[in-house]
């Protein structure tokens, strides 16, 4: 398939609320920037010339359109047709690039002299530390101390790639503290520097912004999807959430069809799933809190997903029961990676993984019956994974 033109923009939501949802919630320091970067965004996504050099860099660069693969033996096995969005075949492998590239090319536009990022799994800051270096931008990235641990091999292609690591000491040490020291370094530095927020979350403009950027693979997944199947569209649209990029990208390709829309949450994350209203990072949404309105850590054994809250357009999307949110646990998610990477000789991401886990769990059931149809993103690969499923393998050969 030829690359397709980028969609026509969508407007931005009132106020930045998707229903009850968002807002921007900040410091005073950071209003002037929140609104700085909304001003800049609004212009250029209307102008023809930004939306086509970016156009060309996700095609001659990125490596877009992403194939949509089908998973034909895990479809045998399973009982229904199973579709892979390979975003893992994106440059940088995963979606974290659709997005870097929209940002960065704005932070120029402003005259930013820099970036700054946060990170879980490590693959947003790689992409900023790609996109950084492509247009000649330095990049700090902000990463909890135990993702530094655990995804050293992002860590280490971030610093190939020029970008300092700054690792954070405080609270968990994973996304959610990383996210709070970026928004913190953001308030001194705002006339020098660009935030470059990673997912669907934090003050309008940013949940609209990334959204809008990564709604290139819900266009491509639809074109796609009525080349390869009879019906046309899929029965079933899965992808999986922490704060939720690549599935608000890949919902907005369908979100006015009859798709049944479901998010795939890490069991011990499950905002959307089982999170009540709250603020965090600058934007009203659903977060797992304690009985005193005090956000709870999550856990996940995929860095990406462990994050305590959901962006405010999946909260939303849950209170319209538009789109449903469930979850999947470590282990599930685990031998899903496995049993795709044996029947497909693909290597999932563990954050994907956990779209697969539901689906190998649904399958056959009222949930995705035998004869059905389910599109699954792949948001990203999963060679940075590769010693926590050694790990898995070898403890599932020693039980």
């Amino acid at each position: 398939m030829e690359a397709l033109a980028l969609r026509a923009p969508t407007a931005a939501p009132v106020a930045g609320r998707f229903g009850r949802h968002g807002g921007r919630y900040v410091p005073e320091p950071l209003i002037p920037a929140c609104a700085e970067v909304e001003a800049a965004f609004t212009e250029a996504w209307a102008d023809p010339g930004f939306r086509g050099e970016l156009a060309r860099l996700l095609s001659r660069y990125a490596g877009r359109p992403t194939p949509l693969t089908s998973a034909s033996r895990l479809s045998a096995e399973l009982g229904v047709t199973v579709l892979l969005k390979r975003e893992d075949l994106a440059h940088t492998g995963s979606h974290k690039i659709n997005n870097v590239l929209g940002q960065a090319l704005l932070a120029r536009r402003m005259g930013k002299r820099r970036l700054i990022a946060e990170t879980g799994a490590g693959m947003h800051g790689v992409a900023t530390a790609t996109a950084g270096a492509l247009l000649g931008l330095p990049v700090t990235v902000f990463m909890g101390e135990r993702d530094v641990e655990r995804q050293a091999h992002n860590v280490f292609r971030m610093r190939l790639l020029g970008a300092q690591v700054v690792p954070v000491r405080s609270g968990s040490r994973t996304l959610k503290d990383a996210t709070s020291e970026a928004m913190r370094h953001w308030v001194g530095v705002t006339e020098d520097a660009y935030y470059c927020v990673g997912s669907v979350i934090g003050p309008h403009p940013y949940p609209w912004m990334v959204r809008e950027l990564q709604a290139v693979i819900g266009q491509e997944a639809r074109h796609q999807c009525a080349e390869q199947l009879s019906t046309g569209t899929p029965d079933q649209v899965v992808a999986c959430v922490g704060g939720g990029s690549n599935a608000a990208g890949t919902f907005a390709g369908f979100v006015d069809t009859p798709a049944r829309l479901v998010g795939v949450e890490a069991a011990g994350g499950a905002s959307a799933a089982r999170g009540e209203v709250g603020v965090l990072h600058g934007f009203q949404s659903l977060f797992l809190q304690d009985e005193q309105g005090q956000i709870r850590e999550a856990h996940s054994v995929a860095a990406g997903l462990d994050y305590p809250g959901v962006g405010p357009e999946h909260a939303h999307l849950r209170d319209l029961g538009r789109a449903e949110y469930v979850t999947a646990s470590d282990e599930e998610a685990l031998a899903a990676a496995v049993r795709l990477a044996r029947a497909e000789g693909i290597v999932p991401a563990i954050e994907s993984a956990h779209a697969l886990a539901w689906v190998v769990r649904a399958a056959g059931t009222a949930e995705l019956p035998t004869g059905g149809s389910v599109l699954v993103t792949l948001s990203g690969r999963g060679d940075k994974d590769i010693p926590t499923l050694m790990t898995y393998l070898n403890d599932e050969e020693t039980r």
